[in-house]
C-alpha cells in the first residue's frame, strides 16, 4: 500500500470512532457524533484536527488489547463566522467517552493553545466520566484540565455544552467555564447518580430528574440554557460566539448593523402603567433598545425577576442587567443576585461595556430570603458592579427603593453614565410606608395621612430629588433610550480606570 493510501486508511480508522455500530446506537438515543457535531458548529471546511492518532497507555484489565485512535476525543481548531475558537468534542462512541489520561492531556493542549493564541475555547461533552481501568491517572488528569479551567478564566471565553452524561468528577470542568448549555432529554449532569442515592440515602430517583436540563435551568441554575436537540443547541452557540470576544484583550466584536443609533421609540412613552402597582414586560425595553431587537437571555428560566444577556448598539456588544417586574414585581432576592453577579463579573473580564435598567422596588422580604443567605447573595451584586471597571450605563424606568438602589449600578458604585425616565422614583421606600414611619401620630387621621403621602411622592418619587444632588446625569424621554445610550456608550469608548494594585479581592461567596 502506498505511503499516501496508508494516511488515508489511518484517518479513516480514526474518523469510524467506535465503529458504525456504536454510530447508529449514538444515533438512536437521538445523538450526533462528535464529528458530525464540530461539522455544524464550526464554519464548513475550517475544522484543523490535533492528535487523530493519538492512543491511550494503559494495560491493566485487558485495556492493552483495546486501542482506538483518538482516545475519545476530537480535538482542533476552526472558525464560526470567520472568527477563530479552539474545541474539542467527546466520542462517546470510543470507551463511552471516557476520560484516560491521554484523553484528558489531548484537551488540555487545546486549552494552552487557546490562551496563547487569544481564542474562545468550546467543550462538546458527551463521557461517562473517568476511565476506570487508569485509575488515579484519570483522576489526574481530570485535575489537570480544572486547573487550564481555572488558568484560561477571564483570559478567553469558555463555553460548555452537556450532550450526553457528565457525572461525578466530569461536572466540574463544565462548572468551572463561563457558560453551560444542555440538551433536553439527551444530556444530564451530576455529582453522584441515582443508583448511589438509593443505595446511600434511600432517595428514588431519575436521572432526568436528578440533573436533567430542566433541573439545571430551573433550579439549580447550574446551566444557562437548554435546547431541544443537537442541532438547535449548535446553532444557538453559533450565535452567541458572535457576541463574545475572542479574549480578554481583543476587546468587543464589531459587526455590520442595519439599525439608526437615534431610532426613537414612541411606544416605549407608555410603558410605565400610571399605576404604579403594575407590572409591564421589561423585555420590551430590551428589544426595543437593541440593535434589530435581537437579545441573546442568559438563564432565561432561572430567577426570572432579573434579565441577564447580551444586546448590540450600533454593532457592538453590550450586557444587559434588567428588573423584571412581571416577576415578584422585579424585587431583588438571593437566586436574581447570583445570577446578576456573575453575568456582571463575565462582561467586566472581557470588557463588555454594561447597561444596566432598573426597576426595583427592595429585596424580597421573607424568613426563607433572611436564612438562605440573602445579604451576602445581594452583596454579590454589589460587589461585582462595584469591582467592575467596564463603561456602564443605567436607566432608572421606575422604582429604584432603598438597598436594592444601591445594589443596581448606580453612580456612587462607579456606574458612568445614569439616566431616569420621568417615571422614575428614587427614595429609601415607598410613599405609604415612609409615612407610616415619618408621621406616625397622624395615622388615625386620614386626611392628614394622604397629605403626608402626597407631600412625599412629590418630593421622592420621581427623578428630580436625586437629577438635583448630580446621582442622575440626566432625565430623559422614554422614546429617546436608544438614542442616549448610544451617546453614552460613545463617549465612554476610550474608559480607563485605575484601581489599587491588589492580589485579588475576596468576593462574598
Amino acid at each position: 500500500m502506498h505511503i499516501n493510501e496508508q494516511l488515508t486508511a489511518r484517518r479513516n480508522e480514526a474518523r469510524l470512532g467506535g465503529g458504525q455500530n456504536r454510530i447508529d446506537a449514538q444515533h438512536a438515543k437521538g445523538k450526533l457524533t462528535a464529528r458530525e457535531r464540530l461539522e455544524l458548529l464550526l464554519d464548513p471546511g475550517s475544522f484543523e484536527e490535533f492528535d487523530m492518532f493519538v492512543k491511550h497507555r494503559a494495560t491493566d484489565f485487558g485495556m492493552d488489547k483495546k486501542h482506538i485512535p483518538g482516545d475519545g476525543v476530537v480535538t482542533g481548531w476552526g472558525t464560526i463566522n470567520g472568527r477563530k475558537t479552539f474545541v474539542f468534542a467527546q466520542d462517546f462512541t470510543v470507551f463511552g467517552g471516557s476520560l484516560s489520561e491521554t484523553h484528558a492531556k489531548k484537551i488540555c493542549k487545546v486549552q494552552d493553545m487557546a490562551m496563547k493564541h487569544g481564542a474562545p475555547i468550546i467543550g462538546l461533552q458527551d463521557s461517562g466520566g473517568a476511565r476506570i481501568q487508569e485509575g488515579v491517572a484519570s483522576l489526574a488528569g481530570y485535575t489537570d484540565v480544572f486547573q487550564n479551567n481555572i488558568r484560561a478564566s477571564g483570559v478567553v471565553p469558555q463555553i460548555s455544552v452537556i450532550m450526553g452524561p457528565s457525572a461525578g468528577g466530569a461536572v466540574y470542568s463544565p462548572a468551572l467555564t463561563d457558560f453551560i448549555f444542555m440538551v433536553r432529554d439527551t444530556s444530564y449532569m451530576f455529582l453522584t447518580g441515582p443508583d448511589v442515592l438509593k443505595t446511600v440515602t434511600n432517595e428514588v430517583v431519575t436521572a432526568e430528574e436528578l440533573g436533567g436540563a430542566k433541573t439545571h435551568t430551573t433550579k439549580s441554575s447550574v446551566a444557562d440554557g437548554a435546547f431541544d436537540n443537537d442541532m438547535e443547541a449548535l446553532a444557538e452557540i453559533r450565535r452567541l460566539f458572535d457576541f463574545l470576544p475572542l479574549s480578554n484583550t481583543a476587546g468587543v466584536p464589531q459587526r455590520p448593523f442595519h439599525d439608526t443609533h437615534d431610532r426613537l421609540e414612541p411606544s416605549l412613552d407608555s410603558l410605565v402603567p400610571d399605576n404604579p402597582n403594575l407590572p409591564y414586560d421589561m423585555h420590551e425595553l430590551v428589544n426595543k433598545v437593541a440593535d434589530e431587537g435581537d437579545f441573546f437571555e442568559i438563564q432565561k428560566d432561572f430567577a426570572k425577576n432579573i434579565l441577564c444577556g447580551f444586546i448590540r448598539i450600533e454593532g457592538q456588544t453590550v450586557g444587559v442587567i434588567a428588573n423584571q417586574p412581571m416577576v415578584l414585581a422585579g424585587c431583588l432576592d438571593s437566586d436574581a443576585s447570583r445570577k446578576a453577579a456573575r453575568f456582571v463579573r463575565f462582561c467586566d473580564c472581557f470588557e463588555i461595556p454594561i447597561l444596566t435598567l432598573v426597576d426595583v422596588p427592595g429585596f424580597l422580604p421573607g424568613v426563607s430570603q433572611e436564612h438562605n443567605g440573602v445579604i451576602k447573595n445581594g452583596a454579590k451584586l454589589l460587589y461585582a458592579f462595584g469591582e467592575a471597571t467596564v463603561p456602564m450605563v443605567t436607566v432608572i424606568t421606575r422604582k429604584a427603593y432603598g438597598g436594592a438602589y444601591c445594589v443596581m449600578a448606580p453612580k456612587h458604585l462607579g456606574a458612568d453614565i445614569n439616566y431616569a425616565w420621568p417615571t422614575a422614583q428614587i427614595a429609601v421606600m415607598g410613599a405609604k410606608g415612609a409615612t407610616e414611619i415619618l408621621h406616625r401620630k397622624d395615622l388615625g387621621d386620614a386626611e392628614k395621612t394622604a397629605a403626608h403621602i402626597a407631600d412625599y411622592e412629590d418630593k421622592f418619587l420621581s427623578p428630580f430629588r436625586a437629577a438635583e444632588l448630580g446621582y442622575i446625569d440626566e432625565v430623559i424621554k422614554p422614546q429617546s433610550t436608544r438614542r442616549q445610550i448610544s451617546r453614552a456608550l460613545a463617549l465612554l469608548a476610550d474608559k480607563s480606570k485605575q484601581t489599587p494594585w491588589k492580589k485579588h479581592g475576596n468576593l462574598p461567596l
